[in-house]
């Protein structure tokens, strides 16, 4: 897939079409991350920035904020959000020579998720060759344990509703129409684009490949309605979630 001309296709419906991490976070996670890494003397790089939906948070926090993403398209519509302080930035980052700032601080949202795993690799090396010596990320990724769960979760309402699960309009699960390799890799669908979903221990054997040590592994956690168009009101907790990865230069 070219990245640079689909993401560009996107950029007029982006708030539509992508999901926003920001208003769903049930526990507002991601603003106490963001405010313990807050200072007013450090730089701070917004990693795949897309339209800017994190500006609001990272602007205030930081003197500096650098934002960088792949598609011009969303770049021209970051920049109207008028930031003195954010510079944008295109580029491919997932090129192993593209040119980075020099940054404390790394925040990078749902981008590092392409369906090839190189790719993945060299985004993660990148945030490592952007930070300082003893910078800091938070990083979110897709959970496979979530989407797993989803699934699970789908399964059991509709058994409670009378549906077996050979039952089940096909249609509902198409996420899984992937071959076995790539289920087995966390290459699943959403919206019927195929996307890298994660495991807890996996993150802990690829961060140090890309010279990060993790420091803490977390929950955004969404509500059903961000799975299901209906959710039943008894469909409670656990409820899904992306991973947050809290980690530092190695």
């Amino acid at each position: 897939m070219n990245e640079q001309k689909h993401w560009n296709k996107i950029a007029p419906t982006y708030n539509e079409e992508i999901f926003d991490v920001f208003k769903s976070d049930r526990n507002r996670i991601l603003s106490r991350f963001f405010s313990k890494y807050r200072s007013r003397n450090k730089h701070a790089l917004d990693f795949g920035c897309g339209n800017g939906k994190a500006f609001p948070y990272l602007a205030p926090r930081f003197k500096k904020l650098t934002a960088m993403d792949i598609a011009d398209g969303l770049l021209t519509l970051a920049k109207n959000r008028l930031y003195k302080n954010v510079s944008c930035v295109q580029a491919d980052l997932a090129n192993p020579s593209v040119k980075l700032p020099r940054v404390d601080f790394v925040f990078c949202c749902n981008v590092i998720m392409l369906p090839e795993p190189e790719k993945n690799i060299a985004m993660l090396k990148n945030v490592n060759r952007a930070l300082r010596r003893g910078g800091s990320a938070v990083i979110i990724l897709p959970s496979m344990e979530s989407y797993l769960f989803s699934a699970w979760r789908l399964i059991d309402w509709n058994k409670k509703e009378g549906t077996l699960p050979a039952q089940i309009d096909q249609d509902e699960l198409s996420g899984f129409e992937v071959s076995k390799t790539d289920l087995l890799q966390g290459l699943l669908k959403i919206n019927g684009v195929t996307t890298k979903h994660y495991l807890a221990e996996e993150l802990q054997v690829i961060f140090p490949l890309a010279g990060l040590k993790i420091i803490s592994l977390n929950k955004v956690e969404y509500d059903w309605n961000s799975e299901f168009s209906e959710p039943p009101k008894w469909m409670k907790a656990p409820y899904p979630w992306d991973w947050l990865v809290e980690c530092r230069k190695a």
